[in-house]
């Protein structure tokens, strides 16, 4: 019986390897692995702009689109990604498509495709230089101007098994073209960010206000960090439909890094991917996937975009400061010294902190109005008297509210300056006033984790430890880098012991000891913990390390009530202490 043969008119992108059989003379292996890795980059990148391929034979490939858009956007996509795949070697080792396009009426059976549209698409590829492709005029007159690319004409060829020429251009990334085009804009002093529109990967074209959707309340999101430097959403929706360049688009919006997504609906499944890239060496910083069903579009939207927020933030900060970790000191301006004091603050050794309140000086001394430098000499002064007992308390917590204070009036809207000031405040002895001081940072910025984790110690200190729990839960969410933190879990820690979840609290202790083994402070709320159990032997080693790592922390928190600790969670951390051995 013959095959069902249908006729349709598409898109057909055909790619063949350049000088395919010199390099298999030359390294027949080498040139095999090169073609799975080319292969596996292709294919993938096919599926994304909702091509299928319909054939494969050695180093070919022939695919078709439903949209010429996206087929020629694909041919562009493809040489870059396998021009970056190869960009560390040498010219005569490099593997190298040339990629043809065309639209025309094709014929398809078994998932087959045939027809003179196909042949003008394989003489196409066969007339581009390696890396490059060339496209016919009907390509050319559909994508003119909406694709982010050059056409220059090569004129009508006359090409093989073909009576007609073929009027050819070859396809080019599209420059300025007036000289007097403005410069790029100067990279502003802190982490700059923009929010490229997601693209529709579906054939539901109702998912493109859902796309766009996502990435303006990504935008909105981020733009309420205060350590961010947010494009507004009219600049970065000025690429959408275009195919983009992440090093250009950097370029062009003065940013560091660019977020990328794509959305694909299957039935009532969505697929929502989203990349981070450093636009100026084009290093992915970050990527995630996400699969949810549709069962309420709307509170799916608001789901993606909190879960793609949170995780951007402390990507940035992380890349951030290994960025300023690569420089030389010497080199430093006010916002690398900043973060070299932020990563030592991570580092939380005695020797480390001391470091921090170096580089926050520094960031004050080269920039005396950059708000950074104030609020993180600040915590630094708070880490090195009440954790490391390296600064006389009072004296220290003076010096730290006086810097904070200044950090608010050269900046009344960093949320930043306002979490750490109601940090000291409360370890001051004023809660009401470090809630006043919180409540402004979570106004001012509704996902910074400080001011989540340092809420979560109000409430934990006077007498909300549930509700304390659930906000220092809320801030290892926001930011993932606090769950290796010596501060943030033992926040944790605390908040179960006030709670009563002595196993809770143990484990959390454990966590805290993994990655600071020489952490002051936990070993005495580990012990506590292990008494209220009853774990005695496993108490008293507990309690021997509370003592003799840091006599002085032990002293001035066990012999005498610290400001912030009530009469009666003292007692009842005393109560533990006793239970494990403790004879005081």
């Amino acid at each position: 019986m013959a095959r069902h043969v249908e006729r349709r008119l598409t898109t057909i992108l055909c790619a063949d390897i350049a000088e395919y059989s010199r390099l298999m003379r030359a390294d027949e292996d080498g040139t095999m692995r090169g073609l799975t890795a080319m292969r596996a980059i292709v294919d993938a990148l096919i599926a994304e702009h909702r091509g299928r391929i319909a054939n494969t034979a050695g180093d070919s490939v022939l695919a078709e689109f439903p949209s010429v858009v996206n087929g020629l956007v694909c041919a562009i996509a493809i040489q870059r990604a396998v021009a970056k795949q190869y960009e560390e070697f040498p010219a005569h080792r490099r593997l190298r498509y040339r990629i043809g396009v065309h639209v025309g009426d094709v014929m398809t059976r078994a998932g087959d495709l045939f027809g003179d549209a196909v042949n003008v698409a394989a003489r196409l590829q066969a007339l581009a230089e390696p890396g490059g492709i060339c496209v016919s005029a009907s390509v050319r007159d559909h994508v003119a101007s909406r694709v982010s690319a050059t056409f220059v004409d090569a004129g009508p060829q006359q090409v093989k098994s073909l009576a007609e020429p073929v009027h050819v251009f070859r396809v080019g990334c599209r420059e300025a073209a007036s000289p007097a085009r403005a410069p790029a804009p100067a990279l502003p002093d802190k982490p700059s960010v923009a929010v490229l529109p997601f693209a529709n990967m579906s054939a539901d074209p109702e998912q493109e206000y859902f796309a766009d959707g996502i990435a303006e309340d990504i935008i909105t999101a981020l733009s309420r960090y205060p350590s961010l430097f947010v494009i507004a959403r009219n600049s970065c929706f000025t690429y959408k439909g275009r195919a983009i360049d992440v090093k250009q688009v950097g370029q062009e919006l003065g940013v560091r890094y660019v977020l990328e997504g794509s959305l694909r609906r299957a039935g009532n499944r969505i697929r929502v991917s989203a990349q981070l890239t450093e636009g100026e060496t084009g290093k992915h910083v970050w990527a995630e996937r996400y699969d949810r069903d549709l069962a309420d579009i709307f509170a799916v939207q608001d789901e993606i975009t909190e879960a793609v927020t949170t995780a951007i933030a402390p990507a940035i900060g992380h890349a951030e400061q290994q960025r300023a970790m690569r420089k030389p000191p010497d080199s430093l301006d006010a916002w690398g010294a900043f973060q070299r004091g932020v990563w030592h603050m991570m580092a939380f050794t005695a020797a480390d902190v001391e470091r921090a309140r170096e580089f926050f000086q520094k960031a004050i001394d080269l920039d005396p109005n950059f708000v950074g430098g104030y609020y993180g000499l600040a915590g630094a002064l708070i880490q090195s008297a009440n954790i490391f007992m390296n600064a006389e308390p009072a004296e220290a917590l003076a010096t730290a509210e006086a810097l904070a204070r200044q950090a608010i009036a050269l900046d009344g809207t960093d949320a930043e300056a306002h979490a750490c000031l109601g940090r000291i405040l409360l370890t001051r002895g004023n809660p009401e006033g470090a809630r006043a001081e919180i409540d402004r940072a979570l106004a001012l910025s509704p996902n910074l984790a400080a001011a989540h984790a340092t809420m979560g110690s109000i409430l934990v200190f006077t007498g909300q430890p549930k509700e304390g729990l659930a906000m220092l839960e809320r801030c290892m969410r926001l930011d993932p880098r606090e769950s290796r933190s010596g501060v943030g879990v033992n926040q944790l820690v605390i908040a179960h012991y006030f709670c009563r979840e002595y196993e809770a609290a143990v484990e959390a202790a454990q966590r805290v000891i993994n990655v600071h083994p020489d952490h002051p402070l936990v070993y005495r709320w580990l012990a506590a913990a292990l008494g209220q159990l009853g774990r005695s032997e496993e108490a008293r080693a507990a309690l021997d390390q509370a003592m003799t790592r840091s006599p002085a922390a032990f002293d001035a928190y066990v012999r005498r009530r610290v400001a912030w600790h009530r009469p009666e969670d003292f007692e009842h951390t005393l109560d533990g202490l006793r239970k494990a051995g403790w004879d005081g």
